[in-house]
């Protein structure tokens, strides 16, 4: 049964269509799957559906009620936003169940001993390891992540339930667990919406899919129907060889890092080299340790023993402007809390670190600032209105883009990409492959940090696995099948 209908809706910002004559509608004890590229208007469409923004034209109807007419149908629909919103210096009781008044709590004041004892079904239900009286600043950021697609389920009122990109902290195992519970929701006549970028996801998980492209519904069928090939091509407008490699040519024999027996809180005796013109890629499950490494390297936490070497010289550690200074870039996994500053223009974040550059006398050189950020947005095809835009409006694929670009004006010798690809879709993140590897081949060394095994396979020249803290495999990339790098990252082979 159809439980909301929106028709012909559409969305206007200044200069931007948004959204055009979109029909869209979702059915009880369905997946129903989005996908589109960044910017293809899937953002704009969560948030009419949610009340956040107003339609231009069309309707939306959820029981048959039109949503402008009656303000209360929006309770509906819960939902579970991509980035996490939790209140980290409350407890996952207290997170799990506000507002109270959603969550069947009817007094003004709660009982905490009742709150969590009704917490610990829904923890149980989603494998929560973490008790109800936990802060939620102290567990981790997979069960955060988890508690959050839980608060969704826990409002009383909601048949439908809207989860955008929700694998995007989790384990593999953590996915499974959400996908158990999906299903479980589908049998209690829950419309689902799932929005991801994971192709693999969708087929796993959706009944059905709508495909987005420039702000238009392009696509509709049920998955059984279709393929991975089709909804690529229906997404981009064009075939995408899913097998093609970014991995660079030619790599020299110049080792340009060394890193020794390094050990810290999270990691012990980890030893590799990077090469000039190399993509090393560091795979491992979720507290392997892979970013630990590289943040005691860069700079951010400190280390307890062990050497690093640049180019035949010591390097400095627990020093991030000394790393910065001396060529070593690290580009963060969370980029919109770490790599970009949101409510800032293009041309502001662009130009953040390169302030050195465009002083003239006492002051910043607007001229200057705006030739170094236009070459920046020509050299790195960056898709963006104006270098006044705020970056928060840019999809993740060209905020990437800009990290990047500012990234190059340091020149670097060595660039740490820590999961760049995600929550980018299929195309730019072919994009962000050609540019890494087109970086390497420039003559630096990449470091590539991923949690997904095809995309360390299409890019990296070698593959460094780690579990539990410690480095348990080295790999060439193009002699080593994956499940020996499965179960090297599982702890399976050890070297």
């Amino acid at each position: 049964m159809k439980i909301l209908e929106a028709k012909k809706i559409t969305k206007r910002f200044p200069g931007v269509v948004a959204l055009k004559d979109v029909d869209i509608s979702f059915s009880t004890g369905k997946v129903h799957c989005i996908i589109g590229e960044n910017g293809a208007g899937k953002s704009t469409l969560v948030k009419i559906l949610t009340g956040v923004y107003k339609i231009d034209e069309g309707t939306v109807k959820i029981n048959g009620k039109d949503i402008n007419e009656d303000k209360e149908i929006i309770k509906k629909v819960s939902y579970v936003p991509q980035e996490l919103d939790l209140f980290m210096h409350m407890t996952v009781a207290e997170n799990l169940f506000m507002p109270f008044s959603s969550s069947g709590f009817t007094s003004m004041i709660v009982n905490k001993k009742n709150l969590y004892k009704k917490a610990l079904p829904y923890l149980e239900k989603f494998k929560i390891t973490a008790r109800p009286d936990d802060l939620v600043d102290n567990i981790s950021v997979s069960e955060q992540q988890l508690l959050q697609i839980a608060q969704g389920t826990v409002n009383q009122l909601s048949d439908i339930i809207l989860l955008d990109e929700p694998t995007t902290s989790l384990t593999t195992d953590d996915t499974v667990r959400l996908f158990e519970v999906i299903n479980q929701l589908k049998s209690e006549n829950k419309a689902i919406v799932f929005i991801s970028h994971k192709l693999e996801e969708i087929f796993s998980i959706g009944d059905e899919i709508s495909v987005l492209r420039n702000g238009e519904k392009v696509a509709y069928s049920d998955i059984n129907e279709v393929d991975i090939p089709w909804v690529v091509k229906k997404m981009t407008g064009k075939e995408i060889n899913e097998n093609i490699k970014f991995q660079p040519k030619d790599v020299a024999e110049e080792v340009i890092l060394s890193v020794n027996n390094l050990t810290g809180e999270k990691f012990s005796n980890i030893s590799f080299d990077l090469h000039k013109g190399e993509i090393l890629g560091f795979s491992g499950l979720v507290g392997a340790g892979r970013s630990e490494v590289m943040h005691a390297i860069f700079g951010y936490i400190p280390v307890w023993s062990g050497t690093v070497i640049l180019k035949g010289q010591p390097w400095k550690l627990g020093d991030t402007n000394y790393s910065v200074n001396n060529g070593l870039i690290y580009i963060p996994e969370e980029r919109k809390q770490q790599g970009i500053l949101s409510n800032l223009s293009v041309r502001e974040n662009a130009s953040i670190s390169l302030l050195k550059k465009l002083k003239s006398f006492l002051a910043i050189s607007k001229n200057k600032e705006t030739v170094i950020v236009n070459e920046i947005i020509n050299t790195y095809n960056v898709k963006t209105a104006s270098q006044n835009t705020k970056i928060k409006y840019l999809s993740g694929g060209n905020q990437q883009k800009i990290i990047i670009g500012r990234s190059m004006f340091s020149n670097p010798q060595i660039l740490i990409f820590d999961e760049p690809t995600k929550g980018i879709d299929v195309g730019a993140k072919e994009e962000i492959y050609r540019l890494m590897k087109s970086l390497a081949e420039e003559g630096i060394g990449i470091i590539l940090i991923s949690s997904e095994l095809e995309e360390i396979k299409k890019c990296s020249n070698r593959i460094i696995t780690l579990y539990d803290g410690k480095k348990v495999g080295e790999f060439p990339t193009n002699k080593t099948n994956n499940s020996t790098i499965i179960n090297s990252i599982m702890g399976v082979n050890k070297i």
